[in-house]
């Protein structure tokens, strides 16, 4: 009977360890203009791990000031490199554990067709009332539309006109609703819609958008915040990426 007992016992609890396994959760703090791509990747690491994804997005300057200030988040996905690094200098994060997981791409956009060329050439004409963009001090996507802007030496003329968004997901709302003529965004919310007319600013414009992921200290020995890790550097995950508008490290 006691033979039989502990077989029980160690039945349950592995039992108990699988239904952990498949409930853990790890909770992700994520860069807005990675949005639409982060809640693809999440509903298909959820699918093939049985672990929960539960999402925050914002501007990267404010997500590393709440993690800073102690918000309970086990990775980030920053649109830079600076800000993981500082937390990996901090004692914030796991050292080594930093990575970039995309690259991010600048684009001019406007909500109407026919309005942007492929030249961006509106920058120079002046014909538009406002231009978006996202906070340059906490979103690495503004501070590339800075640097376009001065590289072209527009920024100037059209300072006055600058609306700025407090992360990429808000700027391209304000172009989307009409608020702004045009807008700097990220490709791959463009490329997610397919609507309106756009420039690709080109690469040598602004320095290259290196998107890193970290693992946060609460998250050392959380299996499910490591195993989101490893499954975004995963050749599925990549292909995703890829396919929403970023380049990706071969």
């Amino acid at each position: 009977m006691n033979g039989m007992w502990r077989k029980l016992m160690v039945a349950a609890a592995f039992s108990l360890a699988a239904v952990s396994a498949s409930a853990a959760e790890v909770t992700v703090a994520v860069a807005a203009n990675f949005t639409s791509t982060m809640k693809t990747l999440a509903a298909k690491f959820e699918a093939k791990t049985g672990n929960k994804v539960v999402v925050s997005f914002g501007s990267t300057g404010k997500l590393y000031t709440q993690i800073v200030n102690g918000a309970p988040y086990d990775v980030f996905l920053s649109a830079d490199t600076a800000r993981p690094q500082l937390l990996e200098q901090n004692g914030k994060a796991v050292v080594g554990s930093r990575f970039t997981y995309a690259l991010g791409r600048l684009v001019l956009w406007s909500a109407k067709p026919g309005v942007v060329d492929t030249e961006g050439t509106i920058l120079n004409d002046g014909d538009f009332e406002h231009i978006a963009i996202a906070n340059p001090k906490t979103a690495p996507y503004g501070a590339a539309a800075m640097e376009v802007m001065n590289g072209l030496g527009v920024y100037d003329t059209i300072k006055s006109r600058i609306v700025e968004g407090d992360n990429i997901a808000q700027t391209y709302q304000f172009v989307a609703t009409g608020n702004a003529l045009i807008g700097f965004v990220a490709l791959s919310e463009v490329e997610a819609k397919k609507t309106g007319s756009w420039w690709e600013v080109p690469q040598g414009y602004y320095t290259p958008i290196r998107q890193d992921a970290i693992l946060l200290k609460r998250a050392a020995h959380n299996a499910a915040a490591k195993r989101f890790m490893a499954f975004l550097r995963s050749g599925a995950a990549q292909a995703i990426i890829a396919g929403s508008g970023y380049g990706v490290d071969q």
